[in-house]
């Protein structure tokens, strides 16, 4: 899988909202449905999927406001393993460095049935 087609964003700083595509992995772990991304190691959690899904949406828009008002997070996607062009484009660690390097994603990837979601997410910034 290429690292490109995993996440794609665009920051609309006039409009203040990030419009974002992420790779999700939605399990269960006892009797609780959990979305985890693991491009960003964020995770939410209900007792349905939707539930799970909103859950995580608010855990994205904490990211967000909290890194941007932080002024980290350029330093936060680096430190997660993104690699940023000179461009300023921002593309993710392949999953494959991802399981070597991220317990949480390994130990889901290991040890639970899983399935995967691409999901667009526009968050005001």
């Amino acid at each position: 899988m290429e690292a490109n087609k995993n996440f794609s964003g665009i920051w609309k700083s006039n409009e203040h909202t990030v419009d974002i595509d992420l790779s999700l992995i939605i399990f269960a772990d006892d009797g609780t449905d959990v979305v985890y991304c693991p491009a960003l190691d964020i995770s939410g959690y209900g007792l349905n999927e939707k539930e799970a899904i909103d859950s995580f949406k608010i855990s994205l828009g904490e990211f967000f406001l909290y890194t941007f008002h932080k002024k980290t997070f350029i330093s936060e996607l680096k430190r997660l393993g993104w690699t940023i062009n000179k461009n300023s484009t921002m593309i993710p660690p392949t999953m494959s460095k991802m399981l070597e390097e991220n317990k949480n994603f390994s130990n889901i990837f290991n040890n639970y049935p899983f399935r995967k979601i691409n999901e667009q997410f526009s968050l005001p910034a």
